[in-house]
């Protein structure tokens, strides 16, 4: 099992194939199981190194308060363990906010960043924004870990035809450390890179589900009016995990963006 001790924690991370670095960043409660649909992809143009986040087994437990800034430190150490100097970076929702930061405070890391569905600071804007995400924050803080695996794998799949990618979900949210995921919880609240989004240089791709019911659509769009060389791509018929259900649409907008900056 290959784990890196960076940083006093122990961090879990997946390779594959070859060529230049892209680290593939998941979401909430969840593992480098979220790329199941791009790693085969990626792996035959790059060197794909998929990371557990502090916080989500097996990689290091939390057990204080943490801060999305130690993730991505986590992360910036791994690759000067794996003796990775830059990389294209990818984030999705949770990984997302750690992509930013490590393009922000470890500029020199991050070659080429891809955002998606994911946010600056979450601030509803809207009575219905409100509503949703009042209830995940409570749901996710309050209830066990086994109650809001059932409800993001609702928010997540919805559809009858998605049962098994909800099944999924639901197993692999549910196995989360309860402590750990409320604290990350907390993290993510208290998330707001906004006054530091024009410190981002690498060339960036936002991607964003037209159904996302995760993150506001208006939190999105503060990514772009804030990073200085952003591009935006709406991924049609697609909710907050966009990698899963358009996997071909996301793999070739992905793949668009990122050779290119091999002929740029």
């Amino acid at each position: 099992m290959p784990i890196a001790t960076v940083n006093s924690a122990d961090i879990y991370f997946e390779e594959a194939g070859s060529g230049y670095p892209l680290v593939l960043l998941h979401g909430l409660g969840s593992s480098s199981a979220d790329w199941l649909f791009q790693t085969p992809v990626f792996a035959d143009r790059f060197r794909v190194v998929a990371v557990n986040l502090r916080g989500h087994p097996p990689s290091s437990l939390v057990r204080g308060p943490v801060t999305i800034y130690t993730l991505a430190a986590d992360v910036a150490k791994l690759l000067d363990t794996l003796d990775i100097s830059q990389a294209h970076v990818l984030g999705l929702s949770l990984g997302g906010l750690v992509a930013q930061l490590l393009a922000i405070h470890f500029a020199e890391k991050v070659q080429r960043l891809v955002l998606v569905n994911t946010f600056a600071h979450l601030r509803p804007t809207s009575l219905h924004e409100t509503y949703t995400l009042t209830r995940r924050v409570v749901v996710s803080r309050f209830l066990p870990v086994r109650t809001a695996a059932q409800v993001v794998a609702r928010d997540l799949f919805p559809r009858p035809d998605q049962r098994p990618w909800r099944e999924a979900v639901l197993g692999r949210i549910g196995a989360n450390d309860g402590t750990s995921y409320r604290y990350l919880v907390d993290a993510i609240r208290r998330f707001d890179s906004r006054s530091q989004l024009d410190r981002i240089r690498a060339a960036t791709l936002l991607i964003t589900g037209d159904r996302d019911a995760v993150v506001p659509r208006s939190c999105q769009q503060r990514l772009v009016r804030g990073i200085p060389k952003i591009r935006w791509h709406i991924v049609r018929d697609s909710g907050h995990a966009t990698p899963v259900d358009q996997p071909e649409a996301f793999n070739r907008v992905v793949l668009d963006f990122l050779v290119s900056s091999s002929r740029s």
